[in-house]
């Protein structure tokens, strides 16, 4: 009688430790075991990171982190750590949780416009992916990749395109990089490549002058028509006189640091840079600034006319006003110095 109760303790206690067991692998597994109240929260881990950092990151956002503890150690998660941005949706399970931040790696939109070098395009990037501004700008100015490509670091900031992208936020600097020369190299279609030939320019070239054209106006619909007197002054020999290259220009000397040019000066044309346009006939040796495409596509579909001149239009601001003589360009560069005076701008 007492070997039955024995037994039968003993079975009931079995079944006791196996419900609890049950119980606990239900709960590591199949419990919800979010604590936040939004739809998703999302979590970045970075390419170093161990598993206790990626504990840190999880700890404001689980019920009860010894349970997802113990069902990561038993999928091997906790030594097989993947960086990116990963989702976790409310009333996930510790299973799907880690699934999640095991293997679906969420793009990022990376986003950049006309930035006015690779120091300030490293900065603007590291602020959206993983990879930080050195790593970024050191990738950017690598000597070796720049000899490979044929490329030089006045010019090397033309290959960067401003547009929205899709990468994974543990992109490192090289790789995005080497994203972005894709892209350039995706731009330069045959089509454009013909018309390379037919201008005579190189596709450094034209970014240089893309530049020009877009530091002058940020009007699409005039771009084209100051492309075309640029393109007129190259062809006749004449110096560009490009007023955004002698801002460029100062902005490389120590006494323009931290300031902002509001009106070109006679002093400024004496500087003494191969930016300074005035001095110098063709094109600088390298970008002010990164061309908006609108700029680059002017350049190459310049309008064709007879205009060697133009002044920014006082009436019409953000336009400018074209001319054909130095007498008219000179009328309409004093009535917009006029109008300078009127607003107090001196420098």
């Amino acid at each position: 009688m007492n070997i039955k109760r024995v037994l039968l303790a003993t079975a009931l206690i079995g079944l006791a430790f196996m419900a609890f067991f049950a119980y606990y692998v239900y709960k590591a597994m199949f419990m919800e075991n979010t604590a936040f109240a939004n739809k998703e929260a999302y979590i970045y881990i970075g390419s170093d990171a161990s598993y206790n950092d990626v504990r840190v990151h999880l700890e404001p956002l689980l019920l009860d982190l010894d349970s997802f503890d113990a069902l990561a150690q038993k999928k091997k998660y906790t030594t097989n750590i993947k960086a990116g941005k990963y989702a976790i949706r409310k009333g996930m399970n510790n299973n799907e949780i880690i699934n999640s931040i095991r293997s679906k790696n969420i793009p990022v939109k990376v986003a950049f416009n006309n930035q006015h070098s690779l120091e300030a395009l490293a900065g603007r990037i590291a602020s959206q992916i993983e990879a930080d501004s050195v790593s970024l700008l050191t990738a950017m100015k690598d000597v070796s990749f720049l000899e490979a490509e044929g490329l030089k670091e006045e010019t090397t900031l033309g290959i960067y395109l401003p547009n929205s992208y899709e990468f994974f936020w543990n992109t490192s600097g090289e790789s995005f990089r080497n994203r972005m020369l894709k892209e350039y190299r995706s731009f330069w279609s045959s089509q454009k490549l013909n018309r390379l030939k037919e201008l005579g320019l190189s596709k450094e070239e034209v970014m240089i002058l893309a530049a020009i054209v877009y530091e002058e106006s940020k009007q699409a619909m005039e771009q084209p028509r100051i492309a075309g007197v640029y393109m007129n002054r190259l062809k006749h020999g004449w110096p560009l006189q490009a007023d955004p290259t002698l801002k460029y220009a100062a902005y490389q000397l120590p006494e323009y640091q931290n300031t902002i040019i509001k009106r070109v000066l006679d002093k400024h044309k004496e500087i003494d840079s191969p930016y300074n346009t005035y001095l110098n006939k063709g094109l600088p040796p390298g970008l002010i600034a990164m061309p908006d495409l609108s700029a680059v596509n002017a350049v190459l579909n310049y309008e064709k006319h007879n205009y060697f001149y133009f002044a920014a239009d006082a009436r019409n601001p953000g336009f400018h006003k074209f001319a054909k003589s130095l007498n008219q360009h000179n009328r309409n560069a004093k009535e917009y110095q006029l109008y300078l005076n009127t607003q107090g701008i001196r420098k």
